[in-house]
């Protein structure tokens, strides 16, 4: 029995995207099929290669070719071509396809880690990934990527990229002696957050991570304004107090018209290591509450452990140090909703 592309696509029909809520053909992301006698190849090319379904996806695009009268054989090939954010009047930074803010309005929280975490995990997931360190007066991005504090004073050429774990990283620590302390007021941080976005060659990006400084500051502000974010990750523990400053963040951003993606539950327990018990030191749970009384989605929890802490002193980011560990599956697991909520986003408003 004879098999014709349009078998092949009815049978990728049966297929939804989860987040999306469409099928895969009519998303556009099935690629011509090619058949030969009893075997069929597809490509499916997704919107990030961080996909949350992605090994679900393929496991069930080839289940149903397989189903197919007449076919032996099934071969799916999975891809990813991330969507360009078209943003609003803002200037775009060349060659970056999506800017996300990682936000907190309290100190403390641990949004530097979850920064360097998130950027790591997207880069170790396949896709294009830099950091850019917007933390003018407090760059802590250099240590935590194992690049030393001054490595650019030297240099000629003046402040530019370096790279580590596969992501393209950039901070005013690059050009500062260490324990060179920046005492400056708020219009030159914001004019240093604009050169920073634009004067820099990032090259091709699939996304431009900035770990921004804590508060509603001329930082945060000035990014918002100078270049098309596509969206917000506020990061919170879990007591009252850094949720109460996390609404706040959203509340700011919500008047500057920037997505809010979601909120992340970082510190949000501690497992023993040698008994396994779980200790709750900051409480738990309240971040995921305060994103229901906001709105928003919950994009995850993150523990509160020993070696992620000494992982970003050592500069090497548990992900890299630990992959197999249970905390490097949690940050990659975030970083996989974080890549999601960029496509939906892109959809939603019309891509």
């Amino acid at each position: 029995m004879s098999i014709s592309e349009q078998d092949v696509l009815n049978a990728l029909r049966t297929i939804e995207d989860p987040d999306l809520h469409r099928d895969i053909v009519s998303l556009g992301f099935v690629q011509e099929p090619e058949i030969r006698g009893d075997a069929v190849s597809v490509r499916i090319v997704l919107t990030t290669p961080a996909c949350p379904v992605r090994e679900q996806m393929q496991a069930d695009a080839r289940a149903a070719l397989l189903a197919l009268p007449g076919v032996r054989e099934a071969h799916v090939t999975m891809e990813a071509n991330v969507l360009q954010h078209r943003g609003g009047g803002q200037h775009a930074i060349e060659g970056v396809r999506n800017i996300i803010a990682v936000a907190s309005n309290k100190g403390g929280v641990g949004k530097s880690t979850v920064a360097v975490n998130l950027a790591v995990s997207l880069a170790r997931l396949g896709a294009r990934v830099g950091l850019l360190d917007a933390d003018i007066t407090g760059p802590n991005v250099p240590t935590m990527m194992g690049i030393a504090q001054g490595a650019q004073v030297e240099g000629e050429r003046g402040l530019g990229v370096e790279e580590r774990h596969g992501v393209k990283v950039c901070s005013i620590g690059f050009v500062l002696p260490r324990g060179t302390p920046v005492v400056w007021r708020g219009p030159m941080i914001g004019t240093a957050v604009r050169q920073l976005l634009h004067d820099i060659h990032w090259g091709e990006l699939d996304y431009l991570l900035i770990d921004l400084p804590p508060g509603t500051s001329d930082a945060s502000m000035s990014m918002a304004q100078e270049a098309p974010i596509s969206g917000v990750v506020v990061v919170s523990t879990p007591q009252d107090v850094a949720l109460e400053d996390a609404a706040k963040a959203v509340s700011m951003f919500d008047k500057l018209n920037v997505p809010i993606f979601g909120v992340i539950e970082n510190m949000s327990y501690f497992s023993c290591p040698h008994c396994g018990e779980r200790t709750e030191i900051f409480g738990h749970g309240g971040a995921r509450l305060a994103a229901d009384d906001l709105g928003l989605e919950f994009l995850g929890e993150l523990p509160l452990d020993p070696a992620t802490r000494r992982g970003g002193d050592e500069g090497e980011p548990i992900v890299v140090s630990a992959p197999e560990s249970p905390q490097a599956a949690a940050f990659i697991d975030v970083a996989r909703q974080v890549a999601a909520r960029c496509s939906v986003l892109e959809y939603a408003t019309g891509a």
